[in-house]
């Protein structure tokens, strides 16, 4: 692996605390991600299930992770099933994991070849009531692809009708929420990595660059900095693009006088960050686009204040929602008639403003986390408004990644990253 590996201990502390989450007499079953076919024989690069990687810090494809906390004997209380490489998989695709490896990886002790695993499953099978499985619930979710994980519920179901079932979801969205010093690590890392791409296309973006190509710059200083690439991807959206969220098609010429918004981030160890800049294409803001933007990072700096230890999530919404209409105002966007007009459901900022301002980001760049939860301390979050205006042919996003703390507010992990008017306009130049 090219990233850094978490220590086997932060593994089994994650283990531990899931296990004392699920009820008696249960057990629990965690698949990797399938390697998804294009066609003919290419394939998707594996990019694994962030569940069992969270629990076992296994990233290597047909892998199966077993916690049961009950079970009869002590070595089956967690279990680990990997592919055993043979010959032909060594000669065509490089050795997978070894045994030993594995545990040293991961802190399971009792690790069997994938060949195994129905044998050994029926055995634990017997021992225990119900079986938690792992579907996925996130609130963004919207998957249509059947995994592996979908695959073995059905099959489990099929095999043993007579086990009730538990959820696993609920349990790690919890755990997963709130992040070790060793996760926060990471996501520095990618934060960092992230700060040295931004940094390297400030000079590179002039007048009648392509989109695509700022993208290729980005990419080769994020490989070449031991990360995969992009956390997801990446939006290069100059001049009216920008006013498309998730314009990703990155095939435009950038010209003179506009702006150019990238939401764009580093992924490390498969901790993703998450960036957004709005820079100009000439290097000089004109004074409306100066007015935009430093409104934006004005929205900003407030809301990332109200990220405090105990903030409800919907709440918090609401009050960036009342910094924004400010703005909104000042800038002759809205006027009184639109106030008057509005509505909670629908109220008048979301014209200029239509996404939410911070959402939980980690093992996923959408991460978990249970929204009517409050935050705590170690949680980590983005904040990231934006004002986007088609009718004047430019939008503005800015974002950055941070933590909660106990009190106060919280620490960003992109303090470092150019974001002040000034000084984007002294880099573009120099």
């Amino acid at each position: 692996m090219r990233y850094r590996p978490l220590s086997a201990s932060f593994y089994r502390l994650n283990r531990a605390k899931f296990s004392a989450e699920v009820d008696t007499k249960s057990l629990a079953i965690f698949n990797s991600n399938d390697i998804y076919p294009i066609s003919a024989d290419s394939t998707l690069p594996f990019a694994q299930h962030r569940d069992i990687f969270y629990l076992s810090g296994i990233d290597q494809e047909e892998s199966i992770l077993l916690i049961f906390p009950d079970a009869i004997e002590k070595k089956h209380k967690e279990v680990l099933f990997i592919r055993e490489t043979n010959q032909h998989i060594a000669v065509w695709e490089g050795a997978k994991l070894t045994k030993h490896a594995a545990t040293n990886l991961s802190g399971i002790e009792t690790v069997y070849w994938l060949k195994d695993f129905e044998k050994v499953f029926q055995e634990l099978s017997a021992q225990c009531d119900r079986f938690y499985f792992n579907t996925n619930e996130h609130y963004r979710q919207a998957v249509e692809t059947q995994t592996r994980e979908d695959r073995f519920i059905a099959w489990c179901k099929k095999q043993y009708p007579a086990h009730g079932v538990g959820k696993s979801n609920p349990i790690l969205q919890k755990l997963r929420a709130v992040k070790s010093e060793e996760e926060i690590a990471q996501i520095q890392e990618a934060c960092n990595i992230t700060d040295k791409g931004f940094r390297r296309i400030l000079n590179f973006i002039k007048p009648n660059v392509w989109e695509y190509e700022i993208e290729a710059e980005l990419a080769h200083e994020f490989i070449r900095n031991r990360s995969k690439g992009f956390a997801y991807t990446p939006i290069i959206a100059s001049g009216n693009n920008a006013n498309v969220l998730h314009y990703t098609e990155n095939n435009m010429q950038c010209k003179a006088g506009d702006l150019i918004l990238m939401d764009v981030a580093a992924e490390y160890g498969n901790y993703s960050s998450d960036l957004t800049r709005t820079v100009p294409v000439s290097g000089t803001f004109s004074d409306r686009q100066k007015a935009v933007y430093q409104s934006v990072l004005d929205v900003k700096k407030e809301a990332t204040k109200l990220l405090t230890s105990g903030t409800i999530w919907k709440e918090y919404h609401i009050e960036v929602g009342k910094l924004m209409t400010k703005k909104l105002l000042k800038l002759g966007l809205l006027d009184k008639a639109d106030l008057q007009n509005e509505t909670a459901e629908k109220p008048a900022y979301k014209k200029y403003f239509m996404h939410g301002t911070s959402h939980h980001i980690g093992l996923d760049t959408h991460d978990y986390g249970l929204l009517h939860l409050p935050m705590e301390s170690n949680m980590v979050f983005t904040v990231e408004p934006g004002i986007y205006i088609p009718e004047e042919g430019f939008g503005v996003r800015l974002e950055d990644d941070v933590v909660i703390q106990k009190t106060g507010a919280p620490m960003n992990l992109m303090e470092s990253i150019p974001i002040e008017i000034e000084e984007i306009e002294t880099l573009m130049n120099a």
